[in-house]
């Protein structure tokens, strides 16, 4: 398949290196980043969507999304899919879908989960939404990229579970390090408590698989001094996300408005920016009540 890949960073450069090693011929562009080894580099967002049968971007947000879609739904042939693996606003989900529909593309959104490592290995977890004939063409290139694919409904449906899901990610990584926190002042040992609440109704994958406190259970950030796997700042870009979505579609989450409102805090003045979201934890451990 001849594929344009647009955004080539942290996570879009090693997801493109797998479809390289795979066989495919990708062309890429990238006005920062490095183009992955056998690609072919392109010099514009529109000269790497020329000719693809599948244009991959991988970007930073949903007004940068709408001007490189502005770029290359233009370029592209009638029928070809324009694939956004970015995380953004499901209205800029939509409203690239509308343009690129409009002009007799196929189009779908497919953000990721999995981290800089999943993208790495090849195991991420892709959240489509769009029509069926364009997720099922671009669904070999999922299975390269990742290991489970889910299509989620129409346009945008892929956004809006990126964005629940990490709501609810967001709220029990904070609950679990506040749980701890509270542990370590009632004297409970930090490994009592995880055999407990891991085989218990307290259990979750902030607890289970990637525990923020560290030497317990299985190998996390935290036990890299919180060097990020997810940087809190990431996490806080989907929680206001999250909470732009429940405004525009009139939804009380008040756990998801709290979330965004202490990671705000921990990003922006307490020096969580560059740390994983996990991090929280030696956050709590300093505070007190008050």
């Amino acid at each position: 398949m001849k594929i344009g890949f647009i955004g080539l960073g942290n996570m879009g450069g090693p997801m493109a290196t797998n479809l390289v090693a795979a066989g495919h011929t990708v062309t890429g562009y990238d006005p920062v980043a490095p183009i992955p080894k056998g690609a072919t580099p392109a010099q514009s967002a529109a000269e790497a969507a020329t000719g693809a049968d599948v244009v991959i971007t991988m970007l930073p947000s949903g007004a940068i999304l709408r001007t490189v879609a502005a770029e290359v739904i233009p370029a592209m042939a009638k029928g070809a899919v324009l694939c956004d693996c970015s995380t953004v606003d499901v209205d800029a989900a939509r409203f690239v879908a509308e343009q690129a529909s409009a002009a007799g593309l196929q189009v779908l959104d497919a953000p990721v989960s999995g981290g800089t490592s999943g993208a790495a290995a090849g195991t991420l977890t892709f959240m489509v939404g769009g029509t069926d004939s364009a997720f099922e063409t671009v669904t070999p290139l999922f299975d390269i990229m990742g290991q489970k694919v889910v299509h989620c409904g129409v346009a945008g449906a892929g956004q809006a579970a990126k964005i629940c899901n990490n709501m609810i990610l967001g709220v029990t990584m904070i609950a679990t390090c506040e749980a701890f926190a509270l542990a370590d002042k009632l004297g409970l040992a930090r490994d009592k408590m995880f055999d407990v609440v891991s085989t218990s109704s307290g259990a979750s994958w902030s607890m289970n698989t990637y525990c923020p406190a560290p030497g317990i259970g299985p190998k996390s950030p935290s036990d890299n001094n919180y060097k990020p796997g997810f940087a809190a700042e990431l996490m806080l870009k989907d929680l206001r996300l999250s909470q732009q979505a429940a405004e525009a579609a009139d939804a009380d989450t008040p756990m998801g408005q709290m979330a965004a409102a202490l990671y705000t805090t921990f990003v922006e003045q307490e020096g969580g920016k560059g740390m994983d979201f996990s991090a929280m934890l030696p956050r709590f451990e300093k505070r007190g009540r008050g």
